[in-house]
């Protein structure tokens, strides 16, 4: 006899190693796949059930080896003492097959209370009429190897003794169709009933096989059901009672639920072998679990289909995480996994975003670890390098002027690779947390952000989606789907994600709604943003489907996107035109390019006015100069101290100038000088249109010797905020800050000024030399104007310096220029705010020094500009 059947799911519970063992096409009785035997009982009684012969109870069963060429498992012994939950209402799960010849199997699987009762219907099937047909249900019950059944130990039955199946005939109902029943104790579940149908005869009594219309065996699972493919990831019933789990994954034939019951240990508790029948719908897999159960953490095994399918140990897959799952744990082997636990309340109280207008923020750009990491940082070790160390040092940030801050990426990530090579899209990075763990993670997320809003500073977070570590993160789910396997030559050993790819695309806006309406955060940074640009196979989009859908997500309306196309594979282009719909912002890899190479005197004057004026080439698509976010470090690349400090013909690409002698120096000229280009970064950051993003340390002179590689960026040494350079920087950001608030109506702006209220100058009025690159300095005159945007009806009508005139002067030469400032015909006098050639603490001034001709009777005011130094004059009244 040969029953050709699929085994749909297969499930173990056991106390130490598991091994699920799928034949897509085995039979009961071949040569090839033999019936392993297991060498335990299961005690069943019997009674008759509607006439028919039924089981009673598996009242207890251990079994000892499951496959003869496997490792012995044993099952728990909570087993027979683990029981459902006791219900007072009857639970009734449906399943309807049809067989090939076209007749109609329903399956009603009922439980009442500790009993789960399977009555099997069979309509629209003609016997033979020569009075000695009859139907019959061979049948079995398995756990984790659907190639043997537990064996069953009836007194006077029928069973197999090699196959432990068991023939039980169908009795007519008064409904003219065929119908048996069995009952089950409720606390062996979860298992699986497999059988096929025999229609027996007198001509034939060997009988004739019925298989579904798939031609496979009939396969009902009992203690779970099917569930639901959405939504994606886990969820729970309608009455919370039970686990949902759903799972996308195209390509695999064989998806393996895996379930624990313990943290201390690698290896699952429960393994479900997902039908692909019953537990599959489009590409979705798909189970729901009663969470009665002790379960903790699951995750999957998935498995495709390769050239041969004989001897696959489905085992030998990696279990892989839920992409979806919002709490996660590690392993005792650091493998991360999805908890089945949600995450804990937080009470947000009052909490509201300070929905800053992007032209009015100052960025502050750092690393939750490296920011209070140190020593000096003087806070406990339980938070230092922590979210709560980052909410302890609001000080700082509130003295700096900054009203947002942007956080490295904080998903969970690989720790060998750094926080640019993500595992998780859902959860904070562990280690982050005040105990090292996601829970505490979590909440310290929440905490921070809280306190930084109640501060009002918005917090914006650097993303990476397009591509992930390069193991742990999405691989061995369906690598052709989320990843450009196969897709693009040049991609396909990158772990590069396949953005735009259906699921990918999904998988990140989920991520994205789900950190603003969870952790309430205020917007994103996405990093290597070119590579949103790629198609499914690689190829360049003009219009993207996600980067639309992105701007134009209703839950994700008021929040900042950014675009930041540096990519720290260093394979995709650094610039691109970014589609944007009015929504996108993006970080100005020309403006950081184009002001080092003025300030090391290799630029030309046009560039300079472009970027100092907003980068209109980039912004006047729609947008404006509110949308350029104006960096001059970052965290890969030189910091700004060693951008004047090192020019190594290694460092050619960082634009760097070591102002006179590489690295460090005792010589006062060379000290004076890189101070000077310090300050005139700066200086330049903060006066041009667009939002200035200051690198951590930058305000305090932090070094890594010229290493311009990520990993050799240092931890924030608080002790260096009270040297003399880290006081002078840090008052003069704070200065400058407040220069920018003040003057609103020219720093701040969402459009850009208008060329007939801005004069250019060279050192003796007359044009500048735009694109002469032996010319070096360059001055502007601006004339304040009403601004016609609505956050000009903010603006008090009588604030005062509201409507003065302004004049700034760059000189990047060695030598000294005599700068004649424009005359003034109402009375008005000019007064210096700035100047970076001059000492500390008068480089800068609050109120200014008013400066005046030499002479009396000059009408022109000429101002000697020191080399490599800028100015910044503002007119005031002469009564003032």
């Amino acid at each position: 006899m040969a029953a050709a059947w699929s085994p749909s799911l297969g499930f173990c519970l056991n106390n130490g190693i598991t091994r699920t063992w799928k034949f897509p096409s085995a039979r009961f009785f071949t040569g090839k796949n033999k019936i392993k035997i297991g060498s335990d009982t299961l005690i069943v009684s019997r009674k008759r059930f509607l006439g028919d012969l039924s089981t009673d109870a598996l009242q207890s069963y251990q079994l000892s080896k499951i496959c003869a060429s496997k490792t012995t498992i044993e099952l728990k012994d909570q087993v027979s003492t683990r029981g459902a939950q006791v219900y007072d209402l009857k639970k009734v799960t449906s399943y309807l097959f049809r067989t090939k010849s076209g007749a109609l199997v329903k399956v009603k699987v009922e439980k009442k209370r500790e009993k789960y009762s399977i009555m099997v219907y069979v309509s629209s099937l003609e016997l033979s009429g020569d009075g000695k047909s009859r139907l019959v249900m061979v049948w079995g019950v398995y756990r984790s190897d659907s190639s043997c059944f537990l064996p069953l130990d009836f007194e006077n039955s029928s069973q197999d003794s090699q196959t432990h199946t068991t023939e039980t005939p169908f009795v007519k109902s008064s409904l003219s169709e065929l119908m048996l029943g069995l009952e089950f104790d409720g606390k062996e579940s979860p298992f699986y009933l497999s059988f096929y149908l025999k229609s027996v005869s007198g001509k034939d009594p060997d009988g004739q096989e019925l298989l579904t219309h798939r031609d496979t065996d009939f396969c009902v699972p009992v203690g779970f059901t099917a569930g639901h493919p959405l939504p994606l990831g886990l969820s729970s019933g309608p009455d919370d009672d039970t686990w949902n789990f759903a799972f996308f994954s195209r390509h695999s034939t064989n998806v393996v639920l895996c379930l624990y019951n313990d943290t201390t240990t690698d290896k699952p508790a429960l393994e479900l072998d997902l039908d692909p029948y019953v537990n599959r719908t489009g590409d979705v897999w798909h189970a729901s679990v009663d969470n009665t159960w002790d379960f903790v953490r699951y995750g999957y095994r998935c498995k495709e289909m390769t050239q041969s399918e004989e001897d696959v140990d489905v085992e030998a897959e990696p279990i892989v995480l839920d992409p979806y799952a919002t709490v996660i744990d590690k392993s005792i082997s650091h493998k991360f996994l999805a908890s089945l636990f949600k995450n804990p309340s937080f009470d947000w109280g009052e909490d509201v975003s300070p929905n800053i207008p992007l032209e009015k923020l100052i960025v502050y750009r750092l690393n939750v670890k490296g920011f209070t990491q140190h020593k000096s940082s003087k806070l406990p070790s339980n938070v230092a390098g922590t979210f709560s160390g980052v909410a302890e040092k609001v000080h700082h940030l509130k003295s700096l002027g900054v009203n947002a801050v942007l956080l490295e990426p904080i998903f969970s990530f690989s720790e060998q690779k750094g926080p640019y090579f993500p595992i998780h899209f859902f959860s904070p990075m562990d280690m982050y947390g005040p105990s090292n763990g996601f829970d505490s993670a979590v909440n310290s997320v929440k905490e921070m952000v809280k306190k930084l809003h109640s501060q009002g500073i918005e917090v914006l977070l650097e993303v990476v989606f397009t591509h992930t570590a390069d193991s742990g993160a999405l691989h061995g789910i369906d690598d052709s789907c989320y990843y450009y396997k196969g897709r693009a030559n040049d991609l396909d050993s990158k772990s590069y994600l396949n953005c735009n790819y259906p699921v990918v695309q999904q998988l990140i806006l989920e991520s994205l709604r789900y950190w603003v309406t969870e952790f309430h955060i205020d917007g994103f940074c996405f990093i290597n943003a070119s590579s949103l640009l790629r198609g499914v196979h690689g190829e360049q989009l003009s219009r993207p489907p996600l980067v639309e859908a992105i701007a134009f997500d209703p839950l994700l309306a008021e929040t900042k996107l950014i675009a930041d196309c540096w990519d720290p594979l260093e394979i995709m282009p650094k610039e691109v035109r970014f589609p944007h719909w009015k929504r996108w912002a993006e970080l100005n890899t020309r403006y950081c390019r184009n002001v080092r190479n003025f300030l090391r005197g290799k630029g030309v004057l046009s560039d300079l006015a472009t970027r100092i004026c907003g980068s209109d080439d980039i912004f006047t698509d729609g947008r404006g100069p509110a949308f350029s976010f104006n960096y001059i470090s970052r965290n890969s690349g030189l910091s700004l101290v060693d951008l004047v400090s090192f020019s190594g013909p290694e460092l050619a690409s960082e634009l760097s100038w070591n102002c006179g002698e590489e690295g460090a120096t005792n010589k006062s000229a060379v000290l004076q000088r890189r101070l000077k280009q310090v300050r005139n970064f700066l200086f330049i950051q903060y006066i041009s249109l667009g939002i200035p993003v200051l690198n951590m340390g930058d305000e305090c002179g932090i070094s890594t010797k010229g290493s311009p590689l990520l990993e050799s960026r240092k931890s924030f040494d608080w002790n260096m905020i009270a040297s003399a350079f880290g006081t002078q920087i840090t008052q003069f950001i704070s200065f400058m800050t407040s220069v920018r608030a003040r003057r609103s109506d020219v720093f701040q702006r969402r459009n850009f000024v208008k060329p007939e209220n801005i004069a250019w100058y060279a050192n003796d009025q007359t044009t500048p030399n735009w694109e002469d690159p032996a010319c070096k300095f360059l001055a502007l005159g601006i004339k304040a104007e009403a601004e016609e945007e609505e956050t000009a009806s903010l603006v008090e009508p009588t604030e005062p310096n509201k409507n003065n005139d302004l004049f700034i002067g760059f000189n990047a030469s060695d030598h000294p220029e005599s700068v004649i400032l424009p005359s003034l015909s109402d009375g008005s006098k000019w007064r210096r705010l700035v100047d970076t050639a001059l000492p500390f603490p008068g480089f800068f001034s609050v109120q200014g020094e008013t400066v005046v001709a030499e002479e009396q009777m000059q009408q022109l005011v000429v101002y000697e500009m020191k080399p490599y130094s800028c100015t910044l004059f503002e007119t005031i009244s002469s009564t003032a």
